[in-house]
């Protein structure tokens, strides 16, 4: 691993900021990260068709007094049965308005009075640069996923990350399926990780907003939430990424021990405490036909990633290589040309076709990032 030592808070510009302003102009998108939108036209008629209507009356007919701090009881209710099915209840579901929030809240909270976290690279800026936003953050320490690996964990760098450091590591984030690779890891990988962290009394934060879409039909790769499957596990949702509901801007955070969910509220108090109950009654519509919009979104996702495949694999596959994906709506491919990924970035914008070029989930970009 590589280490950085900080004390102070720092906060990077960020990537979206750059990518929006060389990209808006596109007219295709080839760098969305979410399954493909819902519109309300659809949830209204799925909604309706499963006999819903109490839903949909409460949608016409809701006040707009605040809603309670972390979610409304029905919702979360509804979260710990459909996404957890009641493995956890709803006390330990706390809701945010989207995901990013979420993230934030939880490394604010868990990163604090000197604490040491375990980041993995490449990765989603905020699930690497969160913990360096903490009161007296004690650092972080970033491990490397490499493609010569197969994008894995490197389980030894974990151990040598968390045991080390004078025993001040005890805050891990980790993005399953990982972001951008769409590549899952196993489940025995999993549980040595946990066993790992346990041993050591380590918070393990899992960004998780690409379960559920798992490409195999079966599912048979799909892992246990963390929160499950952790005791002081920490799980990261958002109703965009699998179900499309992008512009509900619903997310939460779920977590067994209460005595983090206490932390994590008494950070959320200063953040964007509330969310909107038009929201939170769009986004119970949405568990409401979870299944359905999930078997459908992945239709498409299986259909696009055999399009990339014969692309990648068979049409260019001098030009181009990847670590063939394994879930979520995300593919990490390599240029193999003799461009830069800016380069070809900036080339593919001049025909209007957006992509995210490496420096979307590298803080450093060099000659040599395709």
């Amino acid at each position: 691993p590589s280490y950085q030592k900080t004390s102070t808070r720092i906060m990077n510009e960020p990537w979206s900021k750059r990518h929006k302003k060389e990209f808006q102009s596109c007219q295709y998108s080839l760098s969305n990260s979410f399954a493909q939108p819902l519109t309300q036209p659809e949830l209204v008629r799925l909604t309706a068709d499963r006999h819903r209507n109490d839903l949909l009356d409460l949608y016409q007919k809701h006040d707009l007094e605040y809603v309670p701090n972390g979610g409304s009881l029905d919702l979360r209710r509804d979260i710990a049965r459909v996404i957890y099915h009641d493995e956890l209840s709803a006390e330990h579901v706390l809701v945010f308005p989207g995901g990013q929030v979420a993230l934030q809240t939880a490394s604010l909270a868990c990163a604090r009075d000197g604490c040491r976290s375990v980041v993995f690279t490449p990765g989603y800026q905020s699930t690497v640069e969160s913990p360096l936003w903490a009161a007296d953050n004690g650092g972080i320490t970033e491990i490397e996923r490499r493609p010569e690996d197969g994008w894995r964990v490197d389980l030894d760098e974990v151990r040598k990350a968390i045991r080390g450091n004078e025993n001040t590591t005890k805050f891990l984030i980790l993005n399953e399926p990982w972001n951008p690779g769409g590549i899952l890891m196993t489940l025995e990988t999993q549980s040595e990780l946990i066993r790992v962290c346990r041993e050591n009394d380590t918070i393990v934060l899992c960004d998780e907003v690409y379960r559920l879409l798992e490409h195999e039909p079966s599912g048979e790769t799909r892992l246990p939430s963390m929160a499950a499957a952790y005791e002081k596990g920490i799980s990261a949702v958002t109703m965009s990424k699998p179900w499309g509901g992008c512009g509900i801007t619903i997310g939460w955070l779920a977590c067994r021990d209460l005595s983090i969910i206490r932390k994590l509220i008494d950070v959320q108090y200063f953040g964007t405490a509330c969310v909107s109950r038009a929201s939170e009654i769009q986004g119970r519509m949405v568990l409401a036909s979870s299944d359905f919009i999930l078997k459908e979104r992945l239709e498409i996702i299986r259909t696009n990633k055999e399009s990339l495949r014969i692309f990648i694999e068979e049409r260019y596959r001098e030009w181009f290589s990847w670590k063939r994906p394994n879930a979520g709506a995300i593919a990490f491919v390599k240029f193999e040309g003799p461009w830069t990924a800016e380069d070809l970035g900036r080339h593919l914008a001049e025909v209007g076709i957006s992509i995210k070029p490496a420096y979307c989930f590298v803080r450093k970009v060099g000659v040599k990032e395709r």
